[in-house]
């Protein structure tokens, strides 16, 4: 891998697989009980109290956890080709008004620690109608409640059954048709720390195409912990950083499958260069 000059690439903190990016390299414990997740999950829940579920999740518990990140991991954002490094969400939200986003949006990021799908959706101040395809088993870790109040739909395994995969399709569709905004991590599984951006898996990018909605590219990044930083966390710690991309569009008017690719693609390399990756270890996707 090659970086941009001034780009911080953190230490090694564990051993990252090399031949298979979508390796899991957590074990959480499962041990809560949860609903099934098949053909009966409310993968699709218009309920008055899920509404407020979510409404109450994103106001008490993610913008708390917003700046709570601001304090533990230095978190800050900026928009592509700018150099001011922001903290308030007001900025981004004022620049994301020039673009078509009327169908909502799909945000895409690097999945590299714990809190990186907070510290993507507190940079542009996401609103509760977001939603968020999850690895299914972890809602049965400590973690269920979270991922439900952000937003978290489980992805069915395989052995659910096609009715199960169904059930789930219909419900992105229903929401769709709502207007709602969707975030997905194309590498699948979180690595901590890690600096080069694994391949893609497609199915973030043939959504974009289903439901002709952009995708916007974020990329978190890192910059090493020095001085009054060190106070909040250890010194091998990194503190993280945001930098967010301008939309790319899908083309319907071109076949889904040739499209996808493209989108894949092209999101891909625009993730590499916001996190100052001028040359890659993985490929686009596998």
């Amino acid at each position: 891998m090659k970086v941009t000059e001034g780009t911080y690439v953190p230490p090694v903190t564990m051993n990252y697989p090399e031949d298979d990016p979508y390796v899991g390299l957590y074990q959480p414990v499962y041990d809560r009980e949860y609903l099934p997740i098949d053909a009966t999950y409310p993968y699709y829940d218009p309920s008055w109290r899920n509404k407020l579920r979510v409404a109450f999740g994103y106001a008490f518990v993610l913008r708390p956890l917003g700046w709570i990140l601001r304090i533990r991991y230095g978190l800050r954002w900026r928009i592509e080709g700018e150099t001011k490094w922001r903290r308030s969400s007001c900025g981004v939200r004022r620049w994301l008004k020039q673009f078509d986003l009327s169908r909502g949006a799909i945000t895409i990021a690097n999945h590299c620690y714990r809190h990186d799908c907070a510290s993507v959706l507190t940079t542009f101040h996401a609103s509760a109608r977001t939603r968020i395809p999850m690895f299914a088993p972890n809602f049965r870790t400590k973690d269920q409640f979270y991922l439900r109040i952000v937003g978290g739909i489980p992805i069915p395994a395989a052995e659910a059954g096609l009715s199960a995969m169904k059930a789930f399709n219909a419900a992105f569709d229903a929401y769709d048709k709502e207007g709602f905004w969707f975030h997905i991590f194309p590498e699948a599984k979180r690595w901590d720390w890690y600096k080069p951006l694994r391949p893609f898996q497609k199915g973030a990018f043939t959504m974009a195409y289903k439901y002709n909605k952009p995708i916007i590219p974020f990329a978190v990044t890192y910059r090493e912990r020095t001085g009054i930083w060190r106070l909040f966390g250890p010194k091998d710690e990194p503190l993280t950083q945001v930098v967010i991309g301008a939309p790319i569009y899908p083309d319907t008017t071109k076949p889904r499958a040739v499209e996808t690719e493209r989108l894949l693609k092209e999101t891909h390399a625009t993730i590499c260069r916001l996190a100052g990756i001028e040359h890659n270890t993985w490929p686009s996707s596998l």
